[in-house]
């Protein structure tokens, strides 16, 4: 018997037996405020890029407890925080928009953005979701200036994607950081929002 032949005669499994044939799972996820739960993953995330990457200039992980800081922090100034959730939980990836040069009253329409993804998240489109969601809710929030500070290597694909959405670079810095043994510069870029609500100050702020 030709082995053709046999491979057509043997015996096969009745359909109801048979593993079903796996195909792969669509991407997908929600867009949600973050909250204080959330902050093991987001720190997960973020020490990854400490660790591995020169798109932030940190040299030390973050802790639990910075980020639990941070996250009251933007809390109280009513600035958004967004994660990126998978329908299983797990944070995926995480947009920030915290004030620029600290929140000096004068700067009080201005904010600098932060997005970070996690490894199984890249290339799959959700920068650019998270990017797009951050910028209409610090439109909503009365935010009128949005800038981001991205590393000169290693960012590549950060810029363009700033750039897709209508960031223009303004400046750029050199040498302003150093690691991984070597020298890095910064590159800033912005944009300006359409505030959809007109406040005297955006930053939200305990009186005292």
């Amino acid at each position: 018997m030709l082995e053709e032949e046999y491979d057509r005669s043997r015996r096969r499994l009745p359909r109801h037996l048979q593993r079903p044939i796996e195909t792969e799972r669509p991407f997908s996820y929600e867009i949600r405020p973050a909250r204080r739960a959330d902050m093991p993953d987001v720190r997960e995330i973020y020490n990854h890029y400490v660790t591995n990457s020169a798109v932030t200039f940190d040299e030390k992980k973050w802790s639990h407890q910075r980020w639990n800081d941070k996250f009251d922090y933007l809390a109280k100034l009513g600035l958004p925080f967004l994660v990126a959730v998978s329908p299983g939980g797990q944070v995926l990836g995480y947009a920030t928009a915290t004030p620029w040069t600290g929140g000096g009253s004068g700067y009080k329409y201005s904010v600098e953005n932060s997005i970070y993804l996690g490894q199984a998240a890249a290339g799959k489109g959700l920068g650019r979701a998270l990017l797009e969601s951050l910028i209409a809710a610090c439109e909503e929030r009365g935010i009128r200036e949005m800038v981001a500070a991205v590393s000169d290597q290693g960012a590549e694909a950060s810029i363009a994607l700033h750039e897709k959405l209508g960031f223009v670079e303004v400046g750029r810095m050199g040498k302003m950081g150093y690691k991984f043994g070597r020298s890095l510069g910064t590159i800033y870029l912005q944009k300006h929002l359409t505030p959809r609500r007109q406040r005297r100050s955006v930053f939200r702020r305990d009186r005292r």
